[in-house]
């Protein structure tokens, strides 16, 4: 089984040069909607199609995650769209950043207003020994809260009072 390992931080800034990188516009809908917290995933990423199952490897340790994808052309996608799910809209941007790729997700719709960066890594060593940009807020990693089955059911407002109160800051607003 093909595995996944990151980090996720909220964004703090935005780096002036962000916008001459690669961006696609990516739409996640996650099923089933009867689950608590959602593993299924259906992606559209730009013109290309996905169905993803990602869940912890360990419930203790958010940063390492299985991950099975299957690719999806345009018909198979048209149907599983129509499953009930919750969905969430975003733009990635792909910001090189040293000897990594810091993708900035910029939410949409109901998740306006929130940005997380993620880092992926090789393995646990190296992810260990990464410092966190100066772009970013604060290690959210290990917040269930954020991950993208449980974020999808949330509203900004919502996700912000939950985290602003585990956190101590009085805006996530960048």
């Amino acid at each position: 089984m093909p595995y996944e390992i990151e980090k996720t931080y909220l964004a703090k800034y935005f780096p002036k040069d962000l916008k001459k990188f690669p961006h696609q516009e990516i739409i996640d809908l996650y099923i089933p909607k009867s689950r608590e917290h959602p593993t299924i995933r259906i992606r559209k990423i730009g013109e290309n199609y996905e169905l993803t199952r990602k869940a912890p490897v360990d419930l203790k340790d958010c940063s390492f995650s299985e991950e099975l994808t299957i690719k999806l052309d345009k018909n198979e996608y048209a149907v599983l769209k129509k499953l009930p799910a919750y969905k969430i809209h975003k733009i990635r941007y792909y910001y090189k950043y040293k000897n990594k790729i810091a993708e900035f997700d910029i939410f949409l719709g109901r998740l306006r207003g929130l940005v997380v960066v993620e880092v992926e890594f090789k393995n646990k060593r190296e992810m260990k020994n990464f410092e966190m940009p100066d772009f970013c807020l604060v290690d959210v990693t290990q917040m269930k809260l954020v991950a993208g089955g449980l974020l999808s059911k949330k509203k900004y407002n919502d996700l912000n009072n939950k985290l602003l109160k585990k956190l101590s800051y009085k805006s996530l607003y960048l």
